[in-house]
């Protein structure tokens, strides 16, 4: 992926290329990754586990908006909210799926002063705003 370039995907081109998993996935490669919200990880998730299928990073934009999208009053944390592209963590994710089943995953790497912090949430596609 270094130095790769992703294509730029939209709510459509991710709803198509991911499958819709509800409850827990028995899947034998993905199935113990239990993100609805976003949830720090050690490192990032990547192959051979899952495949990196494009991004959500407007490489045209100089700096993509910090602004987050809550609506209906939840957080950044919580599974509930809702996974708005345009806007922040999103805006600036890259897009995975599993190799055996297809369950999509975004992946973000807040790197703050002290800090480097890899976070993994899980698409449902019904979140998706």
């Amino acid at each position: 992926m270094a130095g790769e370039t992703l294509a730029l995907m939209d709510a459509g081109a991710v709803r198509g290329a991911v499958a819709a998993v509800s409850g827990p996935s028995a899947c034998p490669d993905c199935g113990h990754l239990r993100c609805a919200g976003w949830e720090s990880v050690g490192a990032p998730v990547q192959e051979p586990l899952l495949e990196c299928i494009g991004s959500l990073r407007d490489m045209a934009q100089d700096e993509p908006t910090l602004a987050e999208y809550h609506p209906h009053g939840t957080h950044y944390w919580q599974a509930e909210a809702p996974i708005a592209l345009a806007y922040f963590p999103y805006n600036r994710c890259s897009v995975w799926r599993c190799r055996h089943c297809h369950r999509g995953f975004l992946q973000y790497t807040e790197y703050g002063g002290y800090y480097t912090d890899h976070r993994i949430r899980e698409v449902d596609p019904t979140r998706l705003a």
